[in-house]
């Protein structure tokens, strides 16, 4: 079970993340958000996981940003995927990855029910809620696995006490969480970090076993 901690803004945190399990850490730039890192914070971030953990995903997340600039800005701040949210099209994905080649779309079936892994040749796709980004909890009884395809990404709304039945019922590959193991907005809570990625992979490993039953 793949597992993304996202809305990151110190280095310490990100650090500690990846000492819990966390395969992938999240930096969110996006003006209005509780989460949002400038520039400089960005950059130590992903110049601390690149001496301590090089093979822990660096992803940048970005909002309505156009995809070449936003491209560049993770090329840039050292990040090594871009998570784009906001309608981009397979064009904005394509002119993306002419800077930085792994390239993530965030959407929702609410926006597009036809979604498909991989139809616009990102690398992975995240299935989020009506308001990807929000962190609102909605109906998981919409996904249907096998229309999806493989390798996509379940978020919005996850916590250390959901994720376990989301994972579970939804077969996802991995799993994104931020609002759901904080303190407060923007707070990072380790403990609920910890036991997020405790219960999600508890549950993957559920999962497998009764496949092979």
């Amino acid at each position: 079970m793949y597992v993304k901690i996202c809305g990151l803004r110190d280095p310490d945190t990100a650090l500690r993340a990846v000492e819990l399990g966390a395969d992938a850490i999240g930096v969110v730039m996006s003006a209005g958000s509780p989460r949002d890192t400038p520039a400089p914070d960005a950059a130590r971030i992903t110049a601390a996981l690149s001496d301590a953990a090089p093979e822990v995903d660096r992803v940048l997340v970005v909002r309505h940003t156009p995809a070449a600039d936003a491209a560049d800005l993770a090329s840039r701040l050292g990040f090594t995927v871009l998570q784009l949210h906001g309608g981009h099209g397979a064009a904005d994905v394509s002119t993306a990855q002419l800077r930085i080649p792994r390239v993530w779309r965030a959407t929702s079936l609410a926006s597009d029910p036809q979604l498909r892994a991989g139809e616009f040749s990102e690398e992975r796709l995240l299935v989020d809620g009506t308001r990807p980004g929000s962190g609102e909890p909605w109906d998981f009884d919409a996904i249907s696995p096998d229309a999806l395809g493989r390798g996509w990404i379940l978020a919005g709304g996850l916590t250390p006490e959901n994720v376990a039945a989301a994972v579970a019922q939804t077969g996802c590959w991995g799993v994104d969480v931020s609002s759901g193991v904080e303190s407060a907005p923007g707070v990072k809570d380790i403990d609920r970090i910890a036991r997020f990625i405790r219960a999600a992979r508890g549950a993957a490993l559920s999962n497998e076993s009764s496949s092979d039953a």
